[in-house]
């Protein structure tokens, strides 16, 4: 069976970025992570290059940034007062976890500071970063119904017959 749109996919990875060898990310010697192909619930770039893969194959991926987690937008980057940051032993490249304006959880990395301010960016810290993925493609199946309407991975146990979903996966 071949990655196509709607069925579950089960890689092992290792993350570094294009032309370096530090590892920035793995799973390797963990759970896999499993995915729903044609979702959105990995990075566009990734996906649509393990499109076609099948079980047991490997692939060295490189996702450009825009495929990734996007360029960097230096417009996501704001000075605040220090007092904001008070009990805080701040340190240039940590990251800090706060609540956006919808209530959703944002993550931002302290890139200065001073006495009276601390400069923040909203980027991902992958943002403007090409990305290197060496990926092992564990399991490929047809996603169920109910899986493909919710997009969790879960449903009614796979019953071995055709889903239904004309997910085509071959």
């Amino acid at each position: 069976m071949t990655i196509a749109d709607n069925c579950v996919v089960s890689i092992e990875y290792e993350l570094t970025e294009a032309g370096g060898s530090d590892v920035i990310d793995s799973n390797i010697g963990q759970a896999p992570l499993d995915y729903i192909s044609g979702k959105g619930q990995i990075i566009p770039g990734l996906e649509s290059q393990l499109t076609g893969l099948s079980a047991g194959e490997k692939a060295d991926v490189k996702v450009n940034a825009a495929e990734a987690y996007g360029e960097m937008n230096p417009e996501a980057v704001d000075t605040l007062p220090k007092e904001q940051f008070a009990g805080l032993d701040l340190q240039v490249g940590m990251q800090l976890y706060g609540q956006g304006e919808n209530g959703e959880t944002v993550t931002v990395t302290v890139k200065e500071f001073n006495d009276e301010t601390v400069t923040i960016d909203y980027n991902h810290p992958l943002a403007g970063k090409d990305l290197m993925f060496s990926v092992s493609v564990v399991n490929v199946r047809e996603a169920t119904p109910d899986e493909v309407l919710s997009g969790q991975i879960g449903g009614p146990k796979d019953s071995g017959e055709s889903c239904g979903t004309g997910c085509g996966c071959h």
